[in-house]
């Protein structure tokens, strides 16, 4: 499945877009993965495998509940912070890197032998 800029505005700087596409490539290609976006900071999607209106439901509700997540860890502890969050739900998981600059998530079917 072949990904898609966004927002070729906020897209990654031409030195690391090889890195990133690599990566993503590297992502996709386990067995039962079914998407990946990258979101910006404001949660606005800057690429993805699904298709836009998907890509926009999944990156506003997942950039909430990253955020929140990331809020409770630090009230719970200062000095502490969110790395990483997986959801498992009945019909999938859904992961969750977030960083400074984005955040990666990736949908997969964990039922799927080689998944992520």
């Amino acid at each position: 499945r072949p990904t898609t800029w966004l927002r070729p505005d906020v897209s990654p700087r031409p030195s690391s877009m090889s890195d990133v596409e690599e990566t993503l490539k590297r992502i996709q290609s386990h067995k039962g993965v079914q998407g990946v976006i990258i979101w910006n900071p404001e949660g606005i999607a800057i690429r993805s495998t699904f298709e836009p209106k998907v890509t926009t439901q999944y990156a506003a509700l997942l950039s909430s509940l990253s955020s929140k997540s990331r809020s409770i860890v630090r009230d719970l502890d200062p000095t502490n912070d969110l790395t990483f969050l997986r959801v498992r739900t009945k019909k999938g998981e859904i992961m969750i890197a977030p960083d400074k600059d984005f955040t990666l998530m990736v949908l997969q079917d964990p039922g799927t032998e080689g998944a992520v």
